[in-house]
């Protein structure tokens, strides 16, 4: 996975109008969540849903009806969707049509791809029910968590080299459906994975003794 970095701890200089001239301002100075405020609706899929209404029961406990046909015109339903599932939208400024919709259970999983650095196995990322995130067969780089915000897929990591410093990747997504999923990261670079299938092997407990092969010929 190609790395899109906004490290928090590093002062990120952002542009702030003052007194007619231009303000370098430490990013840690700034109320990231006042200027970047998250709009989303957060909330889980009810049954009187339908293909151009989206139904939700608010995360605050609320039932609104948003209106999904536009997004779905314009390829901004990432996702299909059925009762109980984990959805974010984002609306227009009166919450009554929607913009983006994501399925946030459709992103749970495993996703993988091929080594970028030689092909020879899968590497990716696991995104976990509450927020958890972990890596997949890459020692370099430590997933822990990831969120949607504000339409885009947040996922927080730290590098195994001993400095335990967090660092955040911002996608914004492209494709999801069942097996796949397409990012687009700040180099607008895509980021293609699949849906790893785990397969387990059915344990009875059972072990038969077939004896001699040659009494069982058939």
């Amino acid at each position: 996975m190609k790395k899109t970095i906004l490290a928090l701890t590093t002062a990120v200089a952002l542009l702030a109008s003052c007194g007619g001239g231009e303000k370098k301002v430490p990013f840690e100075e700034v109320n990231v969540d006042y200027i970047l405020k998250d709009s989303t609706i957060y909330g889980l899929c009810s049954n009187r849903s339908a293909s151009d209404m989206l139904q939700l029961v608010t995360d605050g406990g609320d039932t609104v009806t948003i209106n999904i046909a536009t997004a779905r015109e314009k390829n901004m339903i990432f996702g299909d969707y059925t009762l109980g599932d984990e959805m974010a939208v984002i609306t227009t400024t009166d919450s009554t049509q929607a913009k983006m919709v994501i399925n946030k259970t459709a992103l749970l999983g495993n996703w993988v791809m091929q080594n970028p650095i030689d092909g020879s196995s899968e590497v990716g990322i696991s995104l976990l029910k509450g927020g958890t995130a972990e890596s997949i067969e890459q020692s370099s780089i430590i997933y822990k968590s990831w969120r949607l915000y504000n339409g885009m897929l947040q996922v927080i990591a730290t590098r195994n080299d001993g400095i335990d410093v967090e660092e955040i990747y911002l996608y914004k997504i492209k494709e999801l459906t069942e097996n796949t999923l397409v990012l687009i990261d700040e180099d607008d670079e895509l980021q293609e994975y699949t849906r790893q299938v785990i397969e387990e092997e059915e344990d009875l407990g059972i072990e038969l003794d077939w004896g001699d092969e040659a009494d069982y010929k058939i």
